[in-house]
C-alpha cells in the first residue's frame, strides 16, 4: 500500500475492535511521532501512551464520546508545555553536545538565538507555538499509524481538568492539547464504508 492508498483508507475511526496493535507497529509509529519536525528543535511537549486497560477505564469519564477510548489498543495523549525555562533549554543543549559530540561552547551562537526568541515572546504565545508543533507530531503519528495499516482517531472531545487530573498534568506548566486512539476498526463500525468527502482541487488549490 502507498501513502496515497492509506491516507485514502484512513478515517476517523468511531469504533475499534480491541486488538491490540503489534509492538514492532507501535513503536515505528510513535518513533515517527519522535522525528516530527519541530521548530529550533525544542520539542516543546512530551507524548503519554495508554496501554494499560485500567487506565483507559479510568479516562473514559474524561471524553465526551467514550467509545473510542473504551475499544482502542492504545491512546495517546499530547502534551504541549506552556512554559520554557531556562533548566529545559540547558537539557536540550546538553542533549546536542552528548547527540553530536559537540563541545557546548560551539552552540552557544545557537543558545543565544534560542534565549533572544523565548524572550521575546509572552506565556500565551509560547504555549500557542508550542501547541502548533504538537498538531505537527499528531499528523505524523496519524500518517505513520495509515502506514503500518493501524486505524486512529484524533480527539479533542475532552473535559480538560478531569484528563489532566487522571493523567497527573501540572495545568501550571503544561497542558493536554490532543489525544490519538490507536487501533483496528470494528466491523460495527458503519463509517468504514463511507466515501470520504474533500475539497475539489479546484476549491482547495491555487497555483500562484
Amino acid at each position: 500500500m502507498n501513502y496515497l492508498e492509506a491516507l485514502s483508507r484512513r478515517y476517523s475511526v468511531k469504533k475499534f475492535n480491541k486488538e491490540i496493535i503489534p509492538q514492532e507497529k507501535l513503536f515505528n509509529i510513535l518513533e515517527s511521532g519522535k522525528l516530527s519536525a519541530s521548530s529550533l528543535g525544542l520539542q516543546p511537549y512530551k507524548i503519554l501512551v495508554v496501554e494499560s486497560e485500567e487506565m483507559k477505564q479510568k479516562l473514559i469519564p474524561a471524553f465526551y464520546n467514550p467509545s473510542q477510548i473504551s475499544t482502542c489498543s492504545h491512546l495517546i495523549v499530547i502534551i504541549s508545555k506552556k512554559t520554557l525555562d531556562e533548566n529545559y533549554v540547558n537539557g536540550y543543549f546538553r542533549h546536542i553536545s552528548e547527540v553530536r559530540e559537540t563541545p557546548l561552547e560551539k552552540l552557544e551562537l545557537f543558545r543565544n538565538s534560542i534565549n533572544q526568541h523565548i524572550s521575546q515572546k509572552t506565556q500565551d504565545e509560547i504555549f500557542n507555538w508550542a501547541e502548533k508543533q504538537s498538531y505537527i507530531v499528531l499528523a505524523n503519528l496519524m500518517y505513520a499509524a495509515a502506514i503500518e495499516n493501524v486505524d486512529s482517531c484524533p480527539m479533542e472531545g475532552f473535559r480538560q481538568e478531569l484528563i489532566e487530573e487522571i493523567l497527573d498534568v501540572n495545568p501550571e506548566t503544561e497542558k493536554v492539547t490532543v489525544t490519538l486512539a490507536l487501533g483496528y476498526r470494528s466491523e460495527e463500525d458503519y463509517f468504514q464504508h463511507m466515501k470520504k468527502v474533500r475539497k475539489p482541487n479546484e476549491k482547495l488549490f491555487k497555483f500562484i
